[in-house]
């Protein structure tokens, strides 16, 4: 038999290095995917539909949310985004963790519609290392710069929401302690019995 995946929301501010962290574990660890959302923006350059993201008109995101598709959704700007409630439940179906890079209100959301979901927060190790990653892009104004602060430190200030909080000081380590948190629920106790009912029903017999 089976067992049923376990769903993670991985939440941080712009400049933690959520991204790189959730591709590295993917990498390094089996039965494990990011959900690939719905949203309306226009494909950039080098971007790939159905990898970066499933690519669809305002018309088809609308009558999608009306068909209740997704799992959480958001406006940001004048596009939307959305994760398709169908391919996260076939996949946890199929004993395959799910993670979900997104903000705290799309965490939130996912919580109170499934509430087993696993919530993990990345911090940087302080405000100028912050700065520092943010300025060291060296694609955006000063102002933009300023402007993805504030929305940084308004996401940090809901960390306490999620189950788990990592600090992103040492890459390696970062991901050691998020390899740990996904494969210690892969050994929690109903998932075990799930996967295992054969040999605990002779091992007690």
């Amino acid at each position: 038999m089976t067992s049923k995946g376990t769903l993670f929301t991985i939440s941080a501010p712009s400049g933690a290095g959520k991204t790189s962290l959730v591709q590295a574990l993917t990498d390094s660890l089996e039965a494990v995917q990011v959900s690939v959302s719905h949203t309306t923006r226009a494909c950039r350059p080098g971007e790939v539909d159905g990898l970066n993201y499933h690519f669809v008109d305002t018309v088809a995101f609308q009558m999608m949310l009306a068909a209740d598709a997704f799992l959480e959704h958001a406006q940001v700007f004048d596009n939307f985004y959305g994760t398709s409630r169908a391919w996260v439940e076939e996949t946890l179906a199929r004993g395959i963790d799910v993670i979900l890079e997104i903000d705290w209100q799309g965490a939130s959301q996912v919580r109170h519609l499934m509430p087993g979901t696993v919530g993990i927060f990345i911090l940087p190790p302080s405000r100028q290392t912050l700065v520092e990653r943010l300025n060291g892009r060296g694609q955006d104004k000063p102002e933009v710069i300023q402007r993805r602060l504030a929305e940084a430190t308004l996401e940090m200030s809901h960390y306490q929401e999620a189950d788990f909080l990592i600090i992103n000081d040492h890459f390696a380590t970062a991901l050691d302690e998020l390899r740990a948190i996904v494969i210690s629920h892969r050994l929690a106790r109903d998932r075990q019995q799930e996967r295992h009912h054969t040999l605990l029903r002779d091992l007690l017999s």
